[in-house]
């Protein structure tokens, strides 16, 4: 296979990927360790099957563009905006008191003055993956101090990627200065940035749009992988930009457009297992023998990372409007590094900022602090409970009460309907005449255009793909319609939404009795067959021509539907006998309602001494007041005048009981 050496490293790393994060797993730790572990296997410098770094490395800069368009295309303004009294300054403060921090160390081990910086800039910024999995585990991610988190990380990634771009100008050498070079280099990126907000804004949709109409699912993904890629390669070649940047603001691009939502559900296996790859590239780069031999450094780092950086967050959180909580919560969040952090410390490596062996170090403290965080992350409860049992320093610490309640979701209280063919198009009109909120998931781009034409807000997107029900927000909707006609793409949908709002009213189509069966079992709380309700239409319009009453009508099709839905009881006609020998003992009865009048001698006595049901055969089952209805009185009930009493019976009881109450 020597003929084939990229399609053997692949296959190898992702072998040995995966073993190191099911081992990771198992041993409860984020499997990002394991992939890290993995590539140290993998390295030259490790018995066993020995990668090529340089053939890894190209597949792993696919992995960093799919990572960073990625970052791009759920990069949200908005959400920084909401926690910006926290998040930008806390960010920026923690940014700069640990990159200096890190600095100062660096420049103790002999590093030189741009080493330093990116040393400490390197541990400075966290992993947005190991914090966003750490947070799901202890279910504060929708939280306020999860949201503060996020914002925090989304001003710190925006932060990063400009300091990707002016990391060149400290290689720079020449004539020019480096405030000229460095200027040239924001130029260059603010050029490359604005011709791709005023151009490709405009473009993209347009593009995307062309691609959708064609009804391929392969050119979709084609476009969005010649996208992502082929504007971080244009960028470097024209502008001098990293690919990371140039990836970044592609993704931002194709964010604006509404198709935005599938293509990341489209590039998300290409996206995971590519930066697997990354990560496995990564750890390849660790050297343990020159981890050894400069243990010491590791430590610091370490603990640079693990202990310095959280307690400088939670600081500089504790001095910001925010409650103490939300500043513990963020600081243990913040005790790692990840992937920014080697992109920083590859692009130093590249352009001569840091050795291998001193890059081994930041790889080494990235693997140890991300194994500790969730450790760290265990211990905001204990430190909090800790600090409450000392007022005086809590109150110093907390004073600015509970946590701020969420922003308001501009999605809230409507309906999901998934599918928008003649039935969902029908649910869709009804529940726009009943005012009611409603948002439509749909492929079909004809559809899509028709549905924006009538003012219905549509989600554009497979909604078999939990990335695009995310976005639907089912966990506040009232309801959710699946009209599709395929069961398995309807069993899908049912047990995503299921995974994202286990309490909420699913209304499914069935096209067959085992798929009606599977959609009930899989969580559908009604599942309707539409073959079968036209059968039980056509039943209850010939019994109506046959003169059977309403009633029995009702009761005969409710029986039909009830079969069709549950094929286990056809076998026995035990719940036909039942309802059948029901109606024949409810045929001829019949409620009759009375107004109690002031002459009447019923009135004032209760309903247990009027004897009315002894002396006539009927019941009075319900009274209705201008207070309310009564159902089922008590015998001890007293009747008044003005009261309309629901008598029931046969004709002949009713009528008896009518003269009783009457004349008396």
């Amino acid at each position: 296979m020597a003929e084939l050496p990229l399609l053997v490293n692949l296959t190898v790393g992702l072998a040995y990927a995966l073993i190191g994060g099911l081992l990771a797993r198992r041993l409860g730790l984020p499997t990002i360790v394991g992939y890290l572990v993995a590539g140290v296997a993998l390295s030259p410098v490790t018995p066993g099957f020995r990668g090529d770094p340089t053939a890894i490395h190209q597949l792993a800069e696919f992995g960093v563009i799919l990572l960073m368009f990625g970052v791009g295309l759920h990069f949200s303004f908005r959400d920084l905006w909401i926690v910006r009294g926290i998040a930008i300054p806390g960010a920026l403060a923690q940014m700069l008191v640990i990159s200096a921090l890190g600095w100062l160390v660096a420049r103790g081990w002999g590093y030189s003055s741009a080493g330093g910086w990116v040393f400490g800039l390197a541990i400075s910024v966290a992993s947005t993956v190991v914090l966003i999995r750490g947070f799901m585990d202890h279910g504060w991610l929708n939280s306020p101090a999860g949201k503060v988190a996020i914002g925090w990380l989304v001003f710190e990634d925006l932060a990063t990627v400009a300091i990707l771009v002016l990391l060149p100008v400290l290689t720079t050498t020449g004539e020019t200065s480096m405030l000229a070079q460095a200027l040239i280099a924001i130029g260059k990126a603010v050029l490359f940035i604005a011709l791709m907000i005023v151009v490709g804004t405009r473009l993209m949709p347009l593009l995307l749009g062309g691609i959708v109409q064609t009804r391929s699912r392969e050119l979709f993904v084609l476009v969005a992988l010649t996208v992502a890629v082929g504007t971080a390669l244009a960028s470097a070649a024209l502008f001098g930009v990293s690919v990371a940047l140039g990836a970044f603001v592609a993704g931002i691009v194709v964010n604006e457009s509404p198709f935005s939502h599938q293509i990341g559900a489209d590039l998300l296996p290409f996206r995971e297992a590519f930066a697997v790859i990354f990560f496995v590239s990564v750890g390849m780069l660790v050297e343990p023998s020159a981890v050894a031999a400069h243990w010491g450094q590791l430590i610091v780092t370490v603990l640079l990372i693990v202990v310095a950086k959280p307690i400088v967050s939670a600081l500089i959180g504790f001095v910001l409007p925010y409650p103490a909580h939300t500043a513990l919560v963020v600081a243990a969040g913040r005790g790692q590094i990840g992937e920014f952090s080697f992109i920083l410390g590859q692009t130093g490596v590249v352009l001569g900022l840091l050795t291998p062996e001193q890059y081994a170090i930041i790889l080494a403290g990235a693997i140890i602090s991300i194994t500790l965080n969730p450790f760290v992350l265990r211990l905001v409860e204990p430190i909090e409970r800790a600090l409450k049992r000392r007022p005086a320093v809590w109150r110093a610490i907390d004073r600015h009460g509970a946590d701020p309640p969420l922003p308001e979701e501009t999605l809230t209280s409507h309906v999901v309907i998934v599918g928008c063919g003649r039935v969902g198009r029908h649910i869709a009109e009804a529940l726009g005449r009943l005012g009611i909120p409603r948002l439509v998931v749909e492929v079909d781009p004809s559809r899509i255009e028709k549905l924006r034409e009538l003012g219905v807000p549509v989600l554009y997107g497979d909604a078999g793909s939990s990335e695009i029900l995310a976005h639907a927000a089912l966990e506040r909707a009232r309801a959710l319609v699946v009209t599709l006609p395929d069961d398995a793409a309807a069993l899908a949908v049912v047990a995503t939404a299921r995974s994202y709002a286990p309490d909420l009213h699913v209304v499914a189509r069935a096209s067959t009795w085992e798929g009606g069966k599977r959609l009930a079992t899989t969580g559908a709380t009604s599942v309707v067959r539409p073959e079968l309700e036209g059968g039980v239409e056509i039943v209850r319009r010939t019994l109506l021509e046959l003169d059977l009453s309403v009633r029995d009508v009702q009761v005969y099709s409710e029986l039909i539907r009830q079969e069709g839905l549950d094929e286990s009881e056809r076998s026995s006609g035990e719940r036909t006998r039942v309802l059948h020998d029901l109606m024949n003992a409810a045929r001829g009865l019949e409620v009759s309602w009375l107004t109690l009048g002031p002459d009447s001698p019923l009135a004032g006595q209760t309903i247990g001494a009027s004897r009315l049901r002894t002396r006539t055969g009927a019941s009075i089952v319900a009274i209705s007041r201008p207070s309310g209805l009564i159902a089922n009185p008590e015998p001890n009930a007293q009747l008044a005048t003005g009261d309309r009493l629901a008598l029931l019976g046969t004709t002949e009881q009713v009528t008896a009981a009518e003269h009783l109450i009457i004349d008396h």
